[in-house]
């Protein structure tokens, strides 16, 4: 089953002519999914491999203009290449308070019609992930308007136990939402496929006298069976351990995590991606905008025991290794101070349409 993650803006604040603003697509079995959407993410697309019909499921971390103001004209271009379609499922939105709002009052202002069904989940906020006088409590916004049918959706409160928000589970995967320190609510994100059913010891059934058959299926499928001779022979006697599935971690901008729950459901995962958008001899600075240094990422790696560290979010300073002009601030400086954190483990930098694919497990 083939997975990977395509990054189609990896600028801050503003898209310019070498870095798109923030988007990214993880793609599992040809369907897209879309990590925030800012200004001129259709137009990435378009530039792109993937084909932004295929988008199934849309994940905003904030709502900070350079993140989520490419989404109205997105849903609108969707909707002009659709033709009407009763049974086609919804496309989910997931994101903080407020954004079914202003999605609705987008629609309705620009008197914009979708030929698609979608629905907007919303994750409420803690007032301890930004500074107090930055707080907004938005749920009044809707309280007396009736939204366009279908719009409405979950709202989704931090489960107290768990620390964080479960926005998606089903038979394959798990979904779920963070908590993550800025000048706005900011959250993360993190998709971790569920262990694999584990390889049939083919030896130890022609030992037990069961030979290749439908039995083999229904022993890989959990089913006990009964053989003539009266033996029962349970799946956990003749499978090997389980798969472990792959964990993406995908953060919106941060200076840090609220709660335990970041460092729990980050560990070890497979790819960690994390904004750097000042390098490390900005990071007071940084620290009071409520970003990240390339220290500052490799650290939260480091203690999460990620398998890969991938830079993003980067200010427009910072050029493109291949775009570099006299004079330009060079992006490799952020490599290397990540790096040496990680005790040399090797650090991406994000670059517009890079392409990371992320393997399946094998049985050890």
């Amino acid at each position: 089953m083939s997975m990977d993650i395509t990054f189609l803006g990896t600028g801050s604040a503003y898209p310019s002519p070498t870095r798109g603003a923030s988007a990214l697509v993880l793609r599992r079995e040809g369907e897209c999914w879309l990590f925030d959407c800012g200004e001129g993410t259709q137009t990435q697309f378009m530039k792109s491999h993937l084909k932004a019909g295929r988008i199934t499921k849309i994940f905003i971390t904030h709502l900070h203009g350079d993140h989520f103001f490419g989404l109205p004209g997105l849903l609108c271009t969707l909707s002009l290449q659709s033709s009407p379609d009763l049974n086609k499922p919804p496309v989910d939105i997931y994101g903080p308070l407020g954004l079914r709002h202003f999605i609705w009052r987008s629609m309705e202002l620009s008197h914009s019609q979708l030929l698609f069904p979608y629905t907007v989940h919303e994750l409420v906020p803690t007032r301890d992930q930004c500074p107090t006088e930055e707080f907004r409590d938005f749920s009044y916004l809707d309280r007396d308007e009736v939204s366009p049918e279908g719009a409405q959706g979950r709202i989704l409160h931090l489960d107290p136990v768990e620390d964080s928000y479960l926005l998606i589970e089903d038979e394959q995967l798990v979904l779920k939402a963070f908590r993550l320190c800025h000048r706005i609510p900011s959250f993360g994100f993190v998709v971790e496929e569920k262990p694999r059913t584990g390889k049939l010891n083919v030896q130890k059934l022609k030992d037990l006298g069961v030979q290749p058959g439908p039995l083999y299926g229904k022993l890989k499928n959990g089913t006990a069976v009964v053989l003539e001779n009266g033996v029962t022979i349970s799946p956990s006697d003749v499978l090997e351990d389980p798969i472990p599935g792959r964990k993406i971690c995908i953060l919106g901008d941060c200076s840090g995590v609220v709660g335990d729950a970041a460092m729990k459901l980050c560990c070890e995962a497979d790819v960690l991606i994390h904004e750097a958008t000042l390098d490390d001899t900005q990071e007071e600075k940084a620290r009071e905008h409520g970003h990240s240094t390339p220290k500052m990422a490799a650290v939260f790696a480091k203690l999460c025991k990620v398998k890969k560290l991938v830079l993003t979010h980067f200010s427009q300073r910072y050029k493109p290794a291949a775009q570099r002009g006299e004079g330009d601030t060079g992006i490799t400086e952020l490599k290397r101070q990540a790096e040496s954190v990680l005790d040399g483990q090797e650090v991406t930098l994000a670059e517009d349409f890079m392409t990371i694919e992320i393997p399946m497990k094998k049985q050890k």
